[in-house]
């Protein structure tokens, strides 16, 4: 499991944005988001984790690792 906490992920609009991004790397990826504690959790065996995170801050995010 990859996990970055998310500071700035605070609705349901980014939720969704986060998840597009790292579907367009995985579409198989199992995601997981807590909006109250801005955290991400990501299982996936195809992509890692510097990939996750440039996807997720192309995005319009910051993700930092947790």
């Amino acid at each position: 499991m990859i996990a970055f906490r998310i500071d700035d992920m605070s609705c349901g609009h980014c939720q969704a944005a986060i998840t597009q991004a790292i579907k367009a790397l995985d579409a198989d990826a199992q995601v997981r988001v807590d909006l109250q504690t801005h955290r991400v959790e990501i299982d996936s065996p195809r992509v890692n984790a510097d990939e996750l995170a440039a996807a997720i801050a192309d995005a319009g995010y910051t993700p930092v690792p947790a």
